[in-house]
């Protein structure tokens, strides 16, 4: 039998036990770490579609209601347009005036406005500046 040798360095020896039980406990766990990393990415992409997917919904939601509101909008705006033609027509208006006794004017008044007085400005512009904050 041969007899055991000392070896020379005890601590490359301790480093050479310590790669080995790392290289080991890599080599157990890389398998899962890796199927556990490609289901975290799958994950978060499916939960980006769902994200993109219920931002468009709710986007063709919102577009469906301001169509259907245009489309109310644009039948009061009919009916209102119908009823001011019905107010202003002139055989609306005349009936109205006939009831009132009303007739048209035989002379007419012009008014004139004379423009407002101009304020005289200070010689000091520090004065014109106070005077327009009150």
């Amino acid at each position: 039998m041969v007899a055991p040798q000392r070896i020379r360095n005890p601590r490359s020896a301790r480093t050479a036990t310590q790669t080995r039980i790392v290289k080991n406990t890599r080599a157990r766990y890389g398998a899962i770490v890796r199927i556990a990393g490609g289901l975290s990415i799958a994950l978060v992409a499916l939960m980006g579609y769902l994200a993109l997917l219920s931002n468009v919904t709710s986007l063709s939601y919102a577009l469906d209601k301001a169509q259907h509101q245009r489309d109310v909008l644009q039948e009061q705006t009919a009916r209102l347009d119908d009823a001011i033609a019905q107010a202003s027509s002139e055989e609306r208006l005349a009936a109205i005036a006939a009831k009132l006794n009303m007739h048209d004017a035989q002379t007419f008044a012009v008014v004139r406005i004379e423009p407002p007085a101009t304020v005289a400005k200070s010689k000091i512009p520090l004065f014109d500046t106070i005077a327009a904050w009150f």
